[in-house]
């Protein structure tokens, strides 16, 4: 059976943004020669340009990607835990903790706010803010935190957890920086805590 036009455009756009991964993971985007990546997965230049427009444009690709695993694997985690406030903190946590994987920090921490800028502002951090959101509509209306405003908490929980992560990522050792970052990350959300 015949291919689509939208099939071959979608295992394209497949092949760079695996392939793109791999080499900006081990190589560093600016190390990454788009000749060898192309040729590696058989596509030339002009199936990159076509579907991506770019370089920057396929890290961006590559970090919608990576970010949405993070955050459904942050959200598996949240869920195994304790509903309600020990989900979030869950969440919050393996986010930060995701930093030690060295994909993720070459590609989400250090390159891509090089390149890309903020990461407060790529749209993967939008599903993310808007998860939080929930999360914090839902403690609101049981009562566990004190009278706060949803958006002004979300961004603040949602900013903690991706300045955390960045800091694990771009240390001097990682390792050791984690659990400083978690420690703090979980004092800062307690205070929305209603006392007891």
């Amino acid at each position: 059976m015949a291919r689509t036009r939208a099939e071959m455009t979608d295992e394209t756009r497949e092949k760079l943004i695996e392939a793109a991964r791999r080499a900006f993971a081990r190589d560093s985007f600016a190390a990454t020669s788009m000749d060898a990546l192309t040729s590696d997965v058989g596509l030339t230049r002009g199936a990159l340009y076509h579907n991506f427009g770019d370089k920057k444009g396929l890290l961006a690709a590559v970090v919608d990607r990576i970010d949405a695993e993070m955050a459904g694997k942050a959200r598996r985690i949240g869920a195994a835990a304790a509903p309600g406030w020990d989900a979030l903190l869950a969440e919050g946590c393996a986010y930060i903790e995701m930093a030690l994987d060295p994909e993720v920090r070459r590609i989400m921490l250090l390159d891509g706010p090089a390149v890309l800028g903020d990461p407060s502002l790529w749209p993967s951090q939008n599903r993310c803010l808007d998860a939080t959101r929930a999360a914090v509509e839902g403690l609101l209306a049981q009562n566990v935190l004190r009278p706060v405003d949803v958006e002004a908490a979300s961004r603040l929980l949602n900013g903690a957890a991706l300045n955390a992560a960045l800091w694990v990522g771009t240390s001097a050792d990682p390792a050791q920086t984690l659990p400083k970052a978690q420690h703090a990350f979980r004092l800062l959300a307690e205070g929305l805590l209603r006392p007891a």
